[in-house]
């Protein structure tokens, strides 16, 4: 059977059916298709005759370079047909959407606003996502960016659930992805660097730098070695080498077991942006959009990894599943790169990169990046609180010095957390925690510590706490292979007054060895 390359397909589906494809795409001129980020995004939404109107190579080119290598060009009659049926195709969408692109050009920006917010309750509606993105895509090829976090801000502040707009991140992404020039690709993604810092809280705008200079100061942070941008990146580059090494493996329905297993490690990646990044953006700065949408996507991706890797029964089902969630943690990738790292760069300041720099050492390597030494941050240790009084604390038991109490807490053999009635992180002792502590989140609001999906039972439990409804919950978990209790109690004075919560973590194995429990 002679070789066939029909029109009709998209770039990424022929890629995947000819092994030489991408060879003889690269001689033709298009070579952006070596990039594997850009031939599994806008790889996906492009045909050879759109390929080739933006590209500006004649049609009868690209068919008599895959006739000399044996193949037959089908889907259309002739080169002519093909930049014809372009052509008309771009006419009608022109047509179809000239209203829209009017009152885009026109209109004023809460007409704008109000567009895009139509699309976004479309997908709330049911609608498919595959419909809206279509539209979504077509209509508004020349959005800003920061106009569709304004849209999505709106329509949270009008009652829609943080799970609808969750559904909208990817959407998001594929809008970047899918405009058919990467200029307008490269303006999107600045464009959401300004958007998601100004959109959120108005009154931080003069601390923000234009997206331009964000982009810039996150590339900079990211060629230091050491620093936490530059090993965030390393960590994303071998995700997506893992990624490229597990896709054939699974569209082959081979044995995937060990790769799952080294890309389940990408959790330690996701965890030190959920300690490290998302709280200190929104509670310092008031950038809330990565903690309530990349937040809740970390988390959905973690889970649904574990999940699978517990699956005894690997049907084509458990591969389909397999194959999306690895989607969406690569759509991470770009996210973080292009929109999470950019927006950090603009706020951190020097002293709360030192910060995080030190608050990543308590975490494991991931996927075989280790720990680099970032000279300057070594040499700027942490600030510690220095109390001028240096006499003894008198307590009803007894009397120590700072010192001397210090070193009991460290000592004690359990993880010690404790937050003050205004729900403030107060203290954690030192030391190695299987539950990460970064000294950063001291005097921040306990929530902001928390996953989306968790917050709502965290306030519960404290809330039962001041209320008297109940003085400790303890919850039993296995974490790493190994068991742990983790104790919530209330901490009141001899009154009965709430002063605060106290959270236990306690490493339960030689309990079990104690009495032989498997």
């Amino acid at each position: 059977m002679s070789k066939a390359i029909d029109l009709r397909k998209t770039v990424f589906e022929l890629s995947e059916e000819h092994t030489d494809f991408i060879e003889i795409m690269k001689e033709l001129g298009f070579s952006e298709i070596t990039k594997t980020a850009m031939l599994h995004s806008v790889g996906k939404l492009m045909t050879l005759p759109r390929g080739a109107k933006m590209k500006d190579i004649p049609m009868d080119r690209i068919i008599g370079a895959f006739s000399e290598k044996g193949y037959k060009v089908i889907g259309l009659d002739n080169a002519a047909e093909a930049d014809a049926i372009v052509q008309s195709s771009e006419m009608a969408d022109e047509t179809a959407t000239s209203a829209a692109r009017n009152a885009a050009a026109t209109g004023d920006a809460a007409n704008r606003t109000e567009l895009i917010k139509s699309y976004l309750r479309r997908l709330g509606d049911g609608e498919s996502l595959e419909t809206v993105q279509a539209d979504f895509v077509r209509e508004f090829g020349e959005v800003e960016a920061s106009e569709i976090m304004k849209a999505e801000q709106e329509l949270m502040k009008e009652g829609t659930p943080l799970e609808e707009v969750q559904k909208l991140c990817d959407v998001h992404s594929a809008l970047f992805h899918g405009t058919t020039r990467e200029e307008k690709i490269m303006n999107a993604e600045k464009a959401v660097n300004e958007s998601m810092a100004k959109s959120t809280v108005e009154s931080h705008t003069a601390i923000h730098e234009s997206a331009a200079k964000n982009t810039e100061n996150a590339s900079k942070l990211e060629g230091i070695k050491g620093h936490p941008l530059y090993t965030f990146t390393k960590e994303n580059e071998k995700l997506a080498e893992l990624i490229s090494v597990i896709r054939p493996v699974i569209e082959k329905k081979e044995d995937v077991t060990d790769l799952l297993s080294k890309l389940r490690e990408l959790s330690i990646h996701y965890a030190k942006k959920g300690d490290l990044l998302y709280p200190h953006l929104s509670v310092k700065y008031g950038v809330t959009g990565p903690s309530q949408v990349m937040w809740t996507v970390d988390d959905e991706i973690r889970d649904e990894m574990g999940a699978l890797e517990k699956e005894t029964d690997r049907g084509e089902w458990w591969f389909t599943r397999l194959a999306n969630v690895i989607t969406r943690a690569e759509e991470m990738i770009y996210k973080e790169q292009n929109i999470l790292f950019p927006i950090c760069a603009a706020n951190f300041t020097d002293d709360e990169w030192v910060g995080v720099y030190h608050d990543s050492k308590d975490y494991a390597d991931c996927l075989g990046v280790e720990k680099e030494i970032w000279e300057e941050a070594e040499a700027a240790a942490p600030k510690k609180t220095v109390f001028e009084d240096t006499g003894e604390i008198v307590m009803p038991g007894g009397h120590m010095s700072i010192e001397q109490l210090t070193a009991l807490l460290n000592t004690i053999p359990l993880e010690i957390s404790f937050i003050d009635a205004d729900n403030i992180n107060r203290f954690f002792n030192e030391g190695p925690k299987v539950f990460k502590r970064p000294g950063m989140a001291l005097d921040r609001e306990v929530f902001s510590c928390h996953p989306p999906k968790i917050e709502p039972m965290v306030r519960s439990i404290i809330d039962d706490f001041r209320n008297n409804r109940r003085d400790s919950v303890p919850v039993w978990m296995d974490k790493n292979g190994r068991t742990f209790l983790v104790t919530y109690m209330a901490v009141r004075d001899n009154e009965k007054n709430y002063l605060g919560t106290v959270e236990i973590v306690q490493d339960m194995e030689f309990a079990k060895e104690h009495f032989g429990i498997q």
